[in-house]
C-alpha cells in the first residue's frame, strides 16, 4: 500500500533494493581494489565508495576509510551546484574534484570520482569513489609538504570539473592531470580504477531502479533514510543528556575545545571556540569537520547498523569561519587529516568521563603519515611510498587496548606488507615490531603501537611525515595511566639519530633507517588492581618487566 508521501512499496521490497544498493557500493570498492594502481589503495585500502540519491544526499557506502565515505555525498552536492544549473549534466558523464573548497573537503592528494545515474532522462542518483593518489604536483613530491602556507603549493586543484562528456573524455582534461604529478603512470591507473568503480556501480543502480520501477526505487530510499534517523534518535535517548565541554593541550601548545551537548532528540557539537586557522597546513574545511562529528555521532550511537544520510538528520555543528576547524581560502589543507583525528578524539575524550562504560581510553590517534621517496635503485624510476601506520588503542573497561591497529579514525585499512614496500619502493624493511615502551598501565592496559624501521638503499631519497600525540601522549581514564607518543627517528649511518614529528623533505642516504614508533595506548583504572592472571601474563610476553610489575602493578 502506498503512504502519503510516496509510491506503493512493501517492506520486503524496501530492503532488497537496499541491500542491493549497498552491494553496488561494495562491488565499486572490489572493483577498484583490483585495478587500482598504487598500493596505498589496493593494499592499504586508502579509498571509499558509496552511492547517493539525485540530489547527493548518501544511501549506501562501500569498506574503506569512514571519513572518506562521509566526503563523497558533499562532493556530488558541490559537482552538482556548480553544473546542474547549466543542464551539464548527462547519461555518461563523470566529474572529479579533489580541492577542500569545491567539495573535496580533504587535500588535494585524495581525488573524489563521481558519475550521475539516470533512469531515461530522469536522474535517480549518484555513484563516487575518493582514493589517495601519491603525487598530484605541488612544490614537493608526494603533494604534502609541512612548508606550505597556502594550497597553491599543494598540488593541482580540481573545482568539481568533468572528466568525461556523455562517455567521451576530455583529452585535454586527462593531459592536464598526467602533466601535473611527478607519477604520471599512478595517476592514469588510479583514475581509470575510479572511472571503471562509478561506470559499474552506476550499470548496477540503473539495474535496480528499472527492475522496481524508479517510483518505488526513490520511495525506497526516501524510506530507509527515514528509518537511518529513526534509530538515530532511539540511541540519543539512551544516552546521558547535557552539555560537557572539554579543552585540551595540542602538540604545539595551542588549546583545541568542544562542547557537546546532548539531548533527547539531538546532538550538538560547538567548535567556535577554537585557534585561529593555521599558518601552515594543518588546517580543515567546515564540511571535514562535519564528517568528524558525523563520525563521532555514529560512534556514540549504533555504529553498527544503516548509515545513510537520514543518520545524521539529529545532527548540528557550530563553527567559526576563519577557525582552524573552518579554514577560509587560501588556506593550506594537507595534512588536513591530523587535525580532523585530534578533533574526533578531543570529543571522544570530553565523552569518555560521561561515559566510561562505553569509550576507551585515549589510543594512539594519529594517521602517522609517512612519506619516503627518491629514485629506485633497480628501475632509475622516482617512487614516493605513502603509508599510514598502525598503533595501540586504549583500553576499556572489560579488556585491554588493541594493539597494532588502524586509528579509530581510519576505518578498515590495512598496513603495506614489506613485500610490496621492498619491491615497489627500493627500499628495505628490516623489522616491525610491538612497541614495548612502558605506558598505559591500567587495570587494563592500552594495546601496544610498533616499531617499523624503512632501510633506505641509496642516496638522495627523502622523508616527509605528519604526525600528532608526540608531546601530548594517549591519555588514560579512570585512573590508567597515559600511553607513548609518536614519531620517528631517522638513524644515520654514522650513529648519530634524528628525532622528527612534522618535517618535511629531511634528507636520506643509503643505509639510514627510519625508524616509525606509533604510541601505546592509555590504560583503563588502576594499575594495582590489574588481575594476577593478566599481570603473569604480561611478565610471561615480555609486556612488562619484573620492576615495572613491582612498580606500577604492585605484582607480581
Amino acid at each position: 500500500m502506498p503512504d502519503a508521501a510516496g509510491a506503493a512499496i512493501d517492506p520486503f521490497t524496501v530492503e532488497i533494493i537496499q541491500s542491493a544498493l549497498q552491494a553496488a557500493s561494495d562491488e565499486m570498492f572490489a572493483a577498484m581494489r583490483k585495478t587500482a594502481m598504487s598500493a596505498i589503495i589496493y593494499e592499504v585500502l586508502d579509498m571509499g565508495t558509496g552511492v547517493t540519491d539525485a540530489a547527493g544526499e548518501l544511501v549506501s557506502s562501500g569498506a574503506g576509510i569512514p571519513a572518506f565515505v562521509g566526503v563523497l555525498d558533499k562532493a556530488v552536492k558541490c559537482i552538482l551546484a556548480h553544473h546542474a544549473a547549466a543542464g551539464a549534466i548527462a547519461p555518461g558523464d563523470v566529474f572529479a574534484t579533489n580541492d577542500p573548497y569545491y567539495g573535496g573537503v580533504t587535500h588535494l592528494n585524495d581525488v573524489v570520482v563521481a558519475m550521475p545515474v539516470f533512469a531515461g532522462s530522469e536522474l535517480i542518483g549518484w555513484t563516487a569513489v575518493i582514493a589517495h593518489w601519491n603525487d598530484v604536483g605541488g612544490m614537493v613530491p608526494g603533494s604534502m609538504s609541512t612548508d606550505a602556507k597556502e594550497i597553491f603549493q599543494e598540488g593541482l586543484r580540481l573545482p568539481a570539473i568533468k572528466l568525461i562528456d556523455a562517455g567521451t573524455p576530455i583529452g585535454a582534461v586527462f593531459d592536464i592531470l598526467y602533466a601535473n604529478s611527478r607519477l604520471p603512470d599512478y595517476v592514469r591507473g588510479d583514475l581509470w580504477a575510479s572511472v571503471a568503480a562509478v561506470r559499474l556501480g552506476a550499470r548496477r543502480v540503473a539495474e535496480v531502479a528499472a527492475k522496481y520501477g524508479t517510483a518505488a526505487f526513490a520511495e525506497a530510499v526516501r524510506r530507509f533514510m527515514d528509518y537511518g534517523e529513526q534509530l538515530t534518535r532511539q540511541a540519543l535517548a539512551s544516552l546521558p543528556h547535557g552539555r560537557f565541554t572539554l579543552a585540551e593541550e595540542q602538540d604545539d601548545g595551542r588549546r583545541y575545545q568542544v562542547t557537546v551537548e546532548i539531548a533527547a532528540d539531538r546532538l550538538t557539537l560547538d567548535l567556535r571556540d577554537n585557534p585561529d586557522q593555521d599558518a601552515g597546513p594543518s588546517n580543515i574545511s567546515f564540511d571535514g569537520a562535519l564528517v568528524v562529528c558525523q563520525m563521532a555521532l555514529k560512534s556514540l550511537t549504533e555504529a553498527g547498523t544503516v548509515c545513510n544520510a537520514g543518520s545524521f538528520r539529529p545532527l548540528a555543528v557550530l563553527s567559526r569561519p576563519g577557525s582552524i576547524f573552518h579554514a577560509q581560502p587560501p588556506a593550506a589543507l594537507g595534512f588536513y587529516y591530523e587535525t580532523e583525528i585530534r578533533l574526533y578524539d578531543l570529543i571522544w575524550r570530553c565523552l569518555a568521563q560521561v561515559m566510561p562504560q562505553r569509550l576507551a581510553a585515549g589510543h594512539f590517534a594519529s594517521i602517522c603519515g609517512t612519506v619516503i621517496g627518491g629514485r629506485h635503485p633497480d628501475t632509475g624510476r622516482h617512487f614516493t611510498i605513502v603509508e599510514p601506520q598502525i598503533g595501540g588503542w586504549g583500553a576499556t573497561h572489560a579488556a585491554d587496548g588493541i594493539s597494532a591497529n588502524f586509528s579509530a579514525f581510519h576505518g578498515e585499512t590495512f598496513n603495506c606488507p614489506a613485500e610490496i614496500s621492498e619491491a615497489r619502493n627500493g627500499l628495505f624493511v628490516d623489522r616491525i615490531m610491538l612497541n614495548d615502551a612502558p605506558g598505559g598501565a591500567g587495570r587494563f592496559r592500552g594495546g601496544r603501537g610498533i616499531v617499523l624501521d624503512y632501510r633506505v638503499r641509496a642516496d638522495g631519497n627523502f622523508l616527509t611525515c605528519g604526525y600528532t600525540r608526540s608531546r601530548v601522549p594517549p591519555w588514560g581514564l579512570a585512573g590508567g595511566q597515559d600511553g607513548t607518543p609518536n614519531y620517528i627517528e631517522v638513524r644515520r649511518q654514522d650513529g648519530r639519530v634524528e628525532r622528527h614529528a612534522f618535517a618535511t623533505g629531511v634528507r636520506l642516504d643509503g643505509g639510514d633507517v627510519v625508524r616509525v614508533v606509533t604510541g601505546n595506548g592509555g590504560g583503563y583504572g588502576d594499575p594495582r588492581q590489574r588481575p594476577r592472571d593478566l599481570l603473569a601474563a604480561d611478565l610471561r610476553d615480555g609486556y612488562v618487566t619484573e620492576a615495572e610489575a613491582r612498580d606500577i602493578y604492585g605484582g607480581p
